[in-house]
């Protein structure tokens, strides 16, 4: 066999593999027959919450598991990205998946964690709510009000977003560090004047009491990127897993976009969602294979950094492309 022939196989390979988000530079590097074996890490421990589509497919549909039969694989649960990687800088976690604010809060506190990958933005899947009989109108009407929101979660940059573009100062308003299920109780009893929040809470919050949407991700030119985050010595071991979790994870974005009811009812079995909420939170969702870090997604998280910054939230100036995981380079 030619060495055309071996590359144009190769090529071929990985299309059918749905990883052709990858650089070709790392396809180049660990590409290889997906029959062929991978050594597995002895226990692999995995952070989710309940929107990670594509994690939770490959949760359900058992695998990981049958990819690396001699590997312990723990899936632990987080209400939120900062949770999941405190858990993670601390060795209790491998991977996981996150938003966009929880690594510039982990970067900036000193944790030592990559980004490993990431998905398409999807602004549509972040929104601020008020309730329907609120008096809040416009962003300029934030002033001087109590709004919930997960600290150093996806939801807060929107935050900052929604401040920014209504002319305000951070001081302007309260904001009322909550966990999304707390912030939800809070919102409702109108102990807070409105909330930010992201998928699934935001699609079963909608059904359920029908609030009013002040501005969507995509209003506040908030990307509202998804992260996958590893830590640095299962990194530097085992760069081959790594390319069989991003092509598994690819190939569970197809089922949710090829066989929708099949993976609907994957996630509201896992979730205990109502369908019609993990439907409409799917709706939300753009084609979402993963792949590594391009030019772009790096600046745009960049930006999320120097927000933080700029308003006081996080210590010191981050480098996000300090943390971000070349396979070319040394971790």
């Amino acid at each position: 066999m030619t060495h055309l022939t071996v590359n144009a196989e190769r090529r071929r390979a990985l299309q059918l593999l749905g990883v052709t988000a990858f650089s070709w530079a790392l396809a180049g590097r660990y590409a290889h027959a997906q029959s062929a074996a991978v050594q597995g890490p002895e226990q692999l421990r995995i952070g989710y919450q309940k929107s990670p589509v594509n994690l939770v497919i490959l949760k359900q549909q058992g695998v990981l598991e049958k990819r690396f039969p001699g590997t312990r694989i723990s899936w632990l649960e987080f209400p939120a990205g900062p949770q999941l990687l405190e858990a993670l800088s601390v060795g209790s976690l491998e991977f996981g998946l996150t938003g966009d604010s929880p690594p510039v809060f982990a970067q900036a506190a000193g944790k030592d964690l990559l980004y490993v990958g990431a998905e398409p933005p999807k602004p549509d899947s972040s929104a601020l709510l008020v309730l329907q009989d609120s008096p809040l109108r416009t962003l300029s009407d934030l002033k001087g009000r109590r709004i919930a929101v997960q600290k150093g979660s996806s939801a807060h940059y929107l935050l900052v977003r929604a401040v920014d573009k209504a002319g305000l100062q951070w001081s302007d308003m309260q904001p009322v560090y909550l966990a999304p299920a707390d912030a939800r109780a809070a919102f409702e009893r109108k102990s807070v004047d409105a909330w930010a929040i992201w998928d699934p809470f935001y699609a079963a919050t909608e059904l359920a009491i029908q609030p009013r949407v002040l501005a969507t991700g995509r209003d506040l030119a908030s990307s509202n990127n998804s992260f996958y985050l590893a830590a640095r010595p299962f990194v530097q071991a085992h760069p081959q897993v790594l390319r069989v979790l991003f092509e598994e994870l690819s190939r569970a974005d197809r089922l949710a976009q090829e066989a929708r009811k099949d993976a609907i009812k994957l996630i509201a079995d896992f979730s205990g969602l109502d369908a019609g909420v993990v439907s409409l939170f799917i709706q939300r969702r753009p084609s979402s294979p993963v792949g590594l870090l391009g030019k772009d997604t790096v600046a745009d998280q960049q930006r999320v950094a120097d927000a933080f910054f700029k308003l006081g939230l996080i210590p010191k100036p981050v480098n996000v492309a300090d943390i971000v995981w070349r396979p070319d380079a040394r971790s």
